[in-house]
Order: C-alpha cells, then sequence, then structure tokens
C-alpha cells in the first residue's frame, strides 16, 4: 500500500491561475462597457447640442414674429399669400395683442406635442428640423409697431403735453425643436421677451 502525502498541492497553481484569468475577463469587461457606454453618451451629448442649436435658431424666429406682430412682412420660408395658413394657428393674433386673461379657452399650458396642433401656434420646417412655437403668456403693455411720427413736426411745443411711459409687452414663449430623421432628436428653450 502507497501513503498518500497530507501536503499534496498538485493542481493549486491552475485555480490561482483559473481565478486570475477570471478576475482579469471581469475587469476587461467592465472597461469594454464603460468605453461603449461613453461612446453611446457622447453621441447622445453630440445630437442633443445640435438640436439645442436648432432650437435657438427657432427662438429667433419666434421673436421675428413677435416683433412683426404676427404681419406678413415676416421672412419665412413662403410666399407671403400662404403665410398664415401654413405657419400660424388662428391663435396667434390673440395671444400677440391680448393679455393671458383675455384669451378665452385658449391654451397656456407649457406642454408642446408635434401630433397635437391644438398644442403650439406656429409651425415650420427649416433644414433638418421642425420647429414649433408657442406663446404661454403674454403682459399687456402700451408699446406697438413703430408707425413713424405721430404728430406734424419733429419738436413737441412743451405745453400741456403729456409723454406716455412706455410699458412693454412681455412674453413666455416656448420652442420645440425635433429632428426629421430622429424624432427622439429634440430640445426645448424657453425665453421671456420683452417688446
Amino acid at each position: 500500500m502507497k501513503k498518500r502525502a497530507l501536503g499534496n498541492e498538485r493542481g493549486a497553481a491552475l485555480i490561482v491561475v483559473l481565478m486570475l484569468s477570471a478576475v482579469a475577463l471581469v475587469a476587461s469587461a467592465g472597461i469594454l462597457y464603460m468605453v461603449a457606454k461613453g461612446s453611446f453618451l457622447m453621441g447622445q451629448q453630440k445630437r442633443y447640442q445640435s438640436a439645442l442649436e436648432a432650437a435657438r435658431g427657432g427662438k429667433e424666429s419666434m421673436i421675428k414674429v413677435i416683433v412683426d406682430r404676427g404681419l406678413d412682412n415676416a421672412v419665412w420660408p413662403g410666399a407671403a399669400s400662404d403665410f398664415h395658413a401654413n405657419y400660424f394657428s388662428p391663435s396667434m393674433g390673440t395671444k400677440l395683442n391680448l393679455a393671458t386673461e383675455s384669451w378665452g379657452g385658449l391654451d397656456n399650458s407649457l406642454t408642446i406635442d408635434p401630433a397635437d396642433t391644438a398644442t403650439y401656434d406656429l409651425s415650420f420646417h427649416q433644414g433638418q428640423y421642425r420647429f414649433y412655437g408657442k406663446i404661454v403668456d403674454t403682459v399687456q403693455g402700451n408699446t406697438g409697431v413703430d408707425e413713424g411720427l405721430v404728430k406734424l413736426g419733429v419738436v413737441l411745443s412743451g405745453q400741456g403735453e403729456v409723454t406716455v411711459v412706455s410699458m412693454p409687452y412681455l412674453y413666455s414663449v416656448e420652442v420645440l425643436a425635433q429632428s426629421d430623421a430622429n424624432p427622439s432628436e429634440r430640445a426645448r428653450v424657453s425665453l421671456l421677451y420683452e417688446y
């Protein structure tokens, strides 16, 4: 009969190597996951920045509409004759010229849903994006479009005339820019405009 040695360590090196290999495999998989996730997040950030810049351009268009008070002389990508029919909702004139309390049942929520035309006042397409704009609040003032000189001359007489203090309109506006190719690529901008 053979005696077995109590301190036999054959195969221990194999177990240690397998354990170290498993640890290295888990670490490598974790690093690869983090690199892939980082690339995905960088792509998402790039698409969001593009949509945000587009929304800022849409904001400038909304300011143009407010300054022109919704008149046909605004510069838009269509003929002046079809301007209101294709870009404005019927409520735009009311929201531009009356205080929010006088809007009646018009929508003044912050929600803009591209699938529901009742949730935005203005929609137009430019480049790879579609823009949706909405006036959500108007505080009425006494300013308006410049009509030139109202009096006969250029000098005030100084006797009995009262100069009216200009109180501007205040508009709270929401703008949404959404990509044509990828509807989940979108950005929103809110602004308060004084006119």
